[in-house]
C-alpha cells in the first residue's frame, strides 16, 4: 500500500505520517494491507528530521508542478491526504500565491490523479473558513458557503472541485471542515489563528506572549490528536458513506479565549496564564471575527468524526506529546 501525504513535514502532515507507520494495517477500499511506501511530500524539509523507516520517503518541491507530483503520485497510490497550503492570513495578504497554491495546487493534485485512471482516494484539508457573513448563531451541515477571505474562497473552490471530480470517478474524494487547531507546536506561523496555539504554548514553556484579539473572542477548536484521527477515519470511510456530498463539518469544542486561559489556569496555574498580554491587532481580529463560533456538525458526529472532551483535555494532551509531560511555572 502506498500513501502520499501534501504538506507532509508540516505539524499535521508529520504527525499523520508517524500515525499512519504506526498504525500500519489499513483499509482505503483496496482491502486490508500493510502500508510499503509513504511518501511525505513539501515545500521544505522535515524539522526535526524523521525517525529512520524503510518505508517513508521525504521530498521537496512544488505542490503545482505537475512534473513532480506524477513522479510521487503513480498508478499504485492508494490514497493521497492533501495538506498542502498558504496559511489563512499569508493567502490574505498574497492574493496570487494563495490562489496558486491554495486553490492551483489542489487542482493540480486533482488532475494527475485523474490521469491514473485508479480512482485513488483524496482526503482534504478544507476549513470552517469557507464559512462566514451573515451566517446563522450555529452554523447547520446545509449553510451556504459564504467565505469571507482570500484562503476560504480557495477552500471553498477546492471543495467544489472534489465534489466534481468525485461525481466523475477520477478521484475517491472527501474534505474535512477543520476547526482551528490547537494546540501547535514550534512557533508562531502567519496563519490569522496562530494566536490560539500561542497563548497555551508559550506561557507553558516559561515565554510572555501577546493576544491580538479580545478576552470574549470565541473560537471552534481541536487537539491535533482529533484531527489526525479524523483524517485516517475519512479515508478508511467507505465511498458510499459520503455519497454526492464530498464535505464534511468536524466536530469541535467552542471557547472564547478568557475560557482557554481559565483552562490553561486550572491545569497549570496562575503563574503560567499570567504570562499572556492583551495587545489587540485590527488586521488580526478582521479576520478571526468573521469565522463561525458553533457548528452543529451533525453530519460529522453521525460518520463517527469526534471532538476533544474539554480544553483542559486538549492543553494536557499538547504537555504530554510535546513538553514531555512538564513545564515551566
Amino acid at each position: 500500500m502506498k500513501i502520499v501525504i501534501t504538506g507532509g513535514t508540516g505539524f499535521i502532515g508529520r504527525r499523520l505520517a508517524l500515525k499512519l507507520l504506526e498504525k500500519n494495517d489499513l483499509d482505503f477500499g483496496r482491502g486490508q494491507g500493510a502500508l510499503d511506501s509513504l511518501v511525505a511530500f513539501d515545500v521544505g524539509e522535515p524539522d526535526p528530521p524523521f525517525p529512520d523507516d524503510p518505508r517513508l520517503e521525504t521530498v521537496t518541491g512544488d505542490v503545482t508542478d505537475p512534473d513532480q507530483l506524477r513522479a510521487l503520485i503513480t498508478p499504485d497510490t492508494d490514497a493521497v491526504f492533501h495538506l498542502a497550503a498558504v496559511v489563512s492570513a499569508g493567502a490574505e495578504a498574497d492574493f496570487d500565491l494563495g490562489m496558486r497554491v491554495n486553490l492551483g495546487g489542489t487542482r493540480t493534485v486533482l488532475d494527475v490523479c485523474r490521469e491514473l485512471g485508479t480512482n485513488p482516494r483524496v482526503v482534504f484539508a478544507s476549513s470552517v473558513a469557507v464559512f462566514g457573513g451573515l451566517v446563522p448563531d450555529v452554523i447547520q451541515d446545509d449553510t451556504h458557503l459564504n467565505p469571507q477571505t482570500s484562503y476560504g474562497a480557495q477552500k471553498a473552490a477546492s471543495e467544489l472541485l472534489i465534489n466534481d471530480y468525485s461525481r466523475k470517478g477520477f478521484v475517491d474524494g472527501r474534505a474535512l471542515r477543520l476547526p482551528t487547531v490547537v494546540v501547535r507546536p514550534g512557533k508562531p506561523n502567519k496563519a490569522a489563528s496562530t494566536f490560539a496555539s500561542s497563548i497555551i504554548r508559550e506561557p507553558l514553556q516559561g515565554d510572555r506572549v501577546d493576544c491580538p484579539v479580545s478576552e470574549d473572542q470565541a473560537m471552534w477548536l481541536l487537539s491535533p490528536r482529533r484531527v489526525v484521527d479524523a483524517f485516517i477515519r475519512a479515508a478508511e470511510m467507505p465511498a458510499d458513506a459520503w455519497g454526492p456530498h464530498r464535505a464534511v463539518s468536524i466536530p469541535g469544542i467552542t471557547h472564547t479565549v478568557r475560557e482557554m486561559v481559565d483552562a490553561l489556569t486550572e491545569v497549570a496555574g496562575p503563574s503560567v496564564s499570567d504570562r499572556i498580554d492583551f495587545k489587540p491587532d485590527a488586521d488580526i481580529r478582521a479576520i478571526v471575527s468573521g469565522w463561525p463560533m458553533k457548528f452543529a456538525a451533525n453530519r460529522g458526529r453521525e460518520l463517527g468524526f469526534q471532538a476533544d472532551g474539554s480544553m483542559q483535555e486538549i492543553i494536557q494532551a499538547f504537555i504530554e506529546d510535546e513538553l514531555g509531560g512538564n513545564f515551566a511555572r
